[in-house]
């Protein structure tokens, strides 16, 4: 089951509540920080703790807004998700305008395409299952993250 951690600032914990509520409902797990009591943390201590949370998640969804640049953790975040081969979106918000270094990804605007979101992230997982079940563990993941962007742009039409 596909399990999408969902990167934000602070100041965007709205609006990343009511992607992560819409996800939930489109049948994904979700990790936000923002129901996580544990984050009490800071320096590596919280970036041990951040990145053990992204280990067990599948895929990443970025809240773009203007906050976005003045953020440390977000990018990093996505570097992470990026080194770890999770399948990587970015839900842009406010008007906000897509940093240069995510346009190679997906991204989303409104709840139509949260909806193909949630489909591509369920076809794309159950391909890597598949490709688990016939004894291709190595590079299942590597197959569905590339299967993943590919079809999400397509259907976005990016």
């Amino acid at each position: 089951m596909p399990r999408v951690f969902v990167s934000h600032k602070k100041e965007d914990s709205q609006i990343a509540s009511g992607i992560a509520a819409y996800l939930k409902a489109g049948g994904l797990n979700v990790y936000i920080d923002t129901i996580d009591t544990q984050l009490s943390g800071s320096g590596p201590d919280l970036a041990d703790y951040i990145r053990a949370q992204l280990e067990k998640c599948t895929q990443l969804l970025a809240v773009i807004s203007p906050e976005t640049q003045a953020s440390w953790w977000v990018p990093w975040e996505i570097g992470v998700a990026t080194e770890k081969e999770r399948f990587l979106a970015s839900f842009v918000a406010n008007q906000a305008k897509v940093p240069e270094y995510l346009e190679k990804w997906p991204y989303l605007r409104n709840s139509a395409d949260l909806d193909v979101y949630i489909r591509e992230s369920k076809r794309a997982q159950t391909l890597v299952e598949e490709r688990v079940r016939g004894g291709y563990r190595t590079t299942a993941q590597a197959t569905g993250f590339r299967s993943f962007h590919t079809s999400l742009k397509s259907a976005l039409r990016q």
